[in-house]
Formats: C-alpha cells, structure tokens, sequence
C-alpha cells in the first residue's frame, strides 16, 4: 500500500521560510517523479514543482528563485524548502508520486498517487 505523508506546514510570516517534508512508502522511491502540488479553497489543484527519477527539477513561475524541491532516495523523502514566503502561497500543499514515468515524467500524464496534505499559512 502506497502512503505520503507530509509534514512541516504551519504558520509563518511573510518573508518567512518553511520546509516541508514527505515520507513515502509502497513505492520503489528511486524510479519515481515526485511532485508538490498547492490548493486554495474553490480554485483548482495547482502543480508547485516536481523532480523527475533523474532529478530534473520543474517550478511554475511564481514560486522560481524563492522554492526548491529535492529528494533523498535513501530517506524515499521529497522535501520543498519554501524561502521568501507571500501571502499568496497559502494553501493546503500537497505532495505525489508518480509510478510509471520516471525520468520522463510529464505534467500532462499526472500522478497517481497523492498525500493528505498539509496546511501553509503565511500572514502579512
């Protein structure tokens, strides 16, 4: 049985920093994409960034040069350090896992496995 666990969400200031952290198992960690994902109430789901099995990395705009995503294949651990935090990058974040891709992952194929999620607050 698949399982990612997040960790590391709460509530910070604006210009604060945040790692978040999660835990997967069930998978062969190694071979898989991973990815972070963010939500806000009644907006869709919105893909913050990912790590292919190769450790390309991928952000959308608005979170390069203040977001880092990485990974430790020996923790199956995928972290997103969050530096520079606005307002705006409060929502409940999201990590998953794809298992059929790898290294060449794409947005277009999605993942298929997904976290409970945890919250990110950041104030003004």
């Amino acid at each position: 049985q698949v399982q990612l666990v997040e960790s590391g969400g709460g509530l910070v200031q604006a210009g604060g920093s945040l790692r978040l952290s999660c835990a997967a198992s069930g998978i062969i960690f190694s071979r898989n994409a991973m990815g972070w994902y963010r939500q806000v109430p009644e907006k869709q789901r919105e893909l913050v960034a990912t790590i292919n099995s190769g450790g390309r990395r991928n952000y959308v705009d608005s979170v390069k040069g203040r977001f880092t995503i990485s990974r430790d294949n020996a923790k199956n651990t995928v972290y997103l350090q969050m530096n520079s935090l606005k307002p705006e990058d409060t929502a409940v974040y999201y990590c998953a896992a794809d298992s059929r891709y790898g290294s060449s992952w794409s947005e277009v194929y999605g993942m298929d496995y997904w976290g409970k999620g945890t919250l990110v607050t950041v104030s003004s």
